[in-house]
């Protein structure tokens, strides 16, 4: 413990045993500010991302990546520690999964951007897990900086995976940081690679925690990084429990913030309420705070970094400031993408009002270009080929069924991870065709370019046929229109109604529960689409189509085709491939 803060400490306990001491000392008070306090006043800053899913590098558009983060953060740390202060850098987890350079090259370039950054810690996420145990092993070597999860066990020797929390010196203070992994790992991780570990509740452990850290008097604060989720009000659904759910069954006071991830939002709140705020890029934010707890999110990707300003003084900690910091965002149009100015350049967006333009760090550039340059060559390998054209072309996608829009819905439905009866698949998610011969992964991201996670559904044949009735009257023409695959149907486009014959080649039954896979976009009402109760695995779609490929190393088109009358749409009295759109 440093001079300053036992200083400080001491001038905190006189001063408020003076305050207790009766009239001969009414002009002696407790401070109400850091200012007021002086010396006995402690700040320190903890900065935080979460969710890079791979994206160490700008985007197309020039926006975030590694290069600008480290340039912005190293600015931080020379304010702060210019006011006496000093930084605890945080990230919320999910390194992995997202921007295929990365993927294929088992997120190292983004580790070794972490290390270059400078990361004092940082969340075991369940994306850490879409690699086999060894991969995960190589990161944690590469790593400069714990990887924390206190709720994560090897079956076999009772021992926990990774360090459950790490005590840092901050500026004096003495800050443990418990690391926190969401129990749906087990359910949306792949089992081939995570048999061998439980995941135990993370509620439970931190308790554990924070009593092992008290009776051995090994912090002056508790933190936590997390990767859980924050759901307003704690209400996470179908999903597992997250950070709200967490601090409200702790005793008040023992957990002082944190700082997480999972859900990807920016934890941005109404003031004094449950409800999130209305955020816009470069507004200001509110945290939550529950139970005495604050609750930071820093949205996804390295967009932002949250930055915590905190005064700690009187044995208590206040946010003296908070505000999510923008890397290089840009003014969005309509469709949420950056407004250009000039359309034939993807960098010629305009930032965000009240923003400068942060220069990328030639050290980080120089570090990663290899690997960005790579990742580009790894797109050409060949992952497969196919014997005739699958055909995504949008004026046909959209107003039939193809071979390519069955060979996307079967290969989300046959995935290990969800075993369906059916996959449905919107053709506005279909983008291009495979033309005859091979294929490369960069072939599979131009049909699937938007990175939409996986996911499944279940319902009774009776709600199935209810469901049915508005996606699969969608008409021709609209991104919306469905590819259905391993289903038979007659559409009667004039009365909006189904009539299902057989799912996965058994005559169907409305009494019987039916599996399906869509989207997690589409679960969620997109392309409106009703929105329903599902599980999303949380892999990318092109993800899903790249193992199927590989997998099946040559695509029969004829395996894909549409059979003739399996799905029939019927319109004053003729039979259409769609529904026509004066039907809608």
């Amino acid at each position: 413990m440093t001079n300053k803060l036992i200083k400080g400490l001491v001038a905190t306990a006189v001063l408020a045993a003076l305050a207790g001491c009766g009239s001969d000392n009414d002009d002696v008070t407790v401070p109400k500010t850091c200012a007021e306090a002086g010396e006995a006043c402690t700040i320190f800053t903890v900065l935080h991302t979460n969710d890079n899913h791979g994206n160490f590098w700008r985007s197309e558009n020039g926006e975030f990546g590694m290069a600008a983060r480290k340039t912005l953060i190293d600015q931080i740390r020379a304010e702060v520690e210019a006011n006496g202060g000093e930084v605890l850098l945080l990230s919320g987890g999910d390194i992995n999964t997202g921007v295929p350079e990365s993927d294929m090259q088992d997120a190292v370039p983004d580790f070794m951007g972490m290390n270059l950054i400078g990361y004092d810690a940082m969340a075991v996420g369940n994306h850490e897990f879409d690699n086999p145990l060894h991969v995960l092993d190589m990161q944690r070597k590469l790593a400069d900086f714990p990887m924390l999860s206190a709720n994560i066990y090897d079956k076999d020797s009772g021992e926990r995976y990774f360090e459950p929390y790490k005590v840092f010196d901050v500026n004096g203070l003495r800050i443990a940081v418990v690391g926190l992994t969401t129990e749906d790992t087990v359910k949306i991780g792949n089992p081939d690679y995570i048999s061998s570990l439980n995941f135990t509740d993370p509620t439970e452990e931190i308790k554990k925690v924070i009593q092992e850290i008290k009776d051995g008097d090994m912090a002056d604060l508790i933190f936590a990084s997390t990767h859980m989720g924050h759901y307003a009000d704690a209400a996470s659904g179908s999903l597992a429990p997250g950070d709200v759910t967490m601090a409200r069954a702790l005793t008040a006071g023992d957990l002082a913030a944190v700082f997480g991830g999972h859900s990807q939002n920016p934890v941005c709140m109404e003031l004094d309420t449950n409800d999130y705020a209305e955020f816009n890029r470069g507004d200001e934010c509110t945290p939550d705070k529950q139970n005495g707890t604050y609750i930071m999110q820093a949205h996804e990707w390295g967009k932002y970094v949250g930055r915590a300003d905190f005064e700690y003084f009187n044995g208590e900690l206040q946010l003296a400031s908070y505000k999510l910091v923008p890397v290089n965002l840009m003014v969005l149009n309509k469709y949420g993408s950056p407004d250009l100015a000039d359309k034939d350049d993807p960098m010629s967006g305009t930032l965000i009002p009240g923003t400068v333009a942060i220069e990328e760090s030639d050290v980080v550039l120089d570090a990663l270009r290899p690997y960005k340059e790579e990742g580009q060559r790894l797109l050409d390998v060949v992952i497969g080929a196919t014997n005739g054209e699958l055909v995504g072309l949008k004026d046909t996608v959209r107003s039939e069924q193809t071979n390519l829009g069955h060979l996307l819905a079967r290969a989300q439905s046959d995935y290990k991870l969800v075993n369906a009866d059916f996959g449905i698949m919107n053709s506005g998610g279909v983008r291009n065709s495979i033309t005859e011969g091979e294929i490369t992964y960069r072939h599979v991201l131009k049909v699937q370019p938007f990175g939409n996670m996986v996911a499944y559904a279940t319902m009774t044949g009776t709600d199935l046929i209810e469901y049915l009735n508005q996606v699969a009257t969608k008409t021709a023409g609209a991104g919306a229109y469905a590819q259905l695959d391993g289903i038979k149907l007659s559409v009667d486009c004039d009365a909006q109604q189904v009539t299902i014959h057989e799912i996965g080649g058994e005559v169907f039954d409305a009494a019987k529960e039916y599996k399906f896979s869509l989207s997690s976009y589409l679960a969620a009402g997109g392309d409106g689409y009703p929105a329903i109760e599902s599980t999303s695995i949380e892999i990318a779609d092109a993800l899903v189509l790249r193992d199927y490929i590989e997998t099946k190393g040559t695509i029969l088109v004829n395996d894909f085709n549409p059979v003739p009358g399996d799905i029939e749409y019927l319109s004053g009295g003729e039979v259409h491939k769609a529904c026509p759109a004066a039907a809608e």
